[in-house]
């Protein structure tokens, strides 16, 4: 049983999906729900576009951007649930792995783009990379494609399970 549900937000489908997922469990199982929305704070390396670039407003627009994306998010989230929310600047698999910590939480529900071994690894992949690191349970799920999930990965005490094993 679960206690207490962390899901990762980012405003895509995918994100959208896991909430849904994440909603039906926390329903289930008396569960509070965490949505955590974090972001890559960026490195400027300089050079004469540094000039031209305001980097502390551009962070500030992204932050407030996440805390939007966060807020609809939150009023997705029926009445009676026990939700709270999370705006972090940090690498956004650091953050939900620190948020695990913290927070004290059971269980992980995430999307994924599903971008596959060979893209994940050259592009990166913060679902692999939390799926791999992580010591609670993580969930994974795809976007809906006509109110179907298009796939549904977990992973318990280091087995995967789901639908596309």
């Amino acid at each position: 049983m679960f206690h207490n549900i962390l899901v990762p937000i980012d405003g895509s489908p995918h994100a959208a999906a896991a909430l849904d997922e994440a909603i039906d469990l926390a329903r289930c199982q008396h569960a509070r729900v965490t949505l955590l929305c974090a972001w890559r704070p960026f490195t400027w390396y300089g050079g004469e576009a540094s000039a031209m670039v305001d980097v502390q407003q551009l962070e500030q627009d992204i932050e407030a951007e996440s805390r939007h994306t966060l807020e609809l998010a939150r009023e997705r989230v029926p009445q009676g649930l026990e939700v709270e929310t999370l705006v972090v600047c940090e690498r956004p698999a650091d953050a939900i792995l620190q948020e695990v910590e913290r927070g004290g939480h059971d269980l992980i529900v995430m999307g994924s783009r599903g971008r596959g071994s060979l893209r994940s690894l050259l592009l990166g992949s913060v679902s692999l990379s939390v799926l791999h690191r992580s010591h609670v349970p993580v969930m994974i799920v795809h976007a809906r494609l006509g109110g179907e999930v298009l796939s549904l990965h977990a992973i318990a005490g280091g087995r995967a399970t789901g639908a596309d094993n």
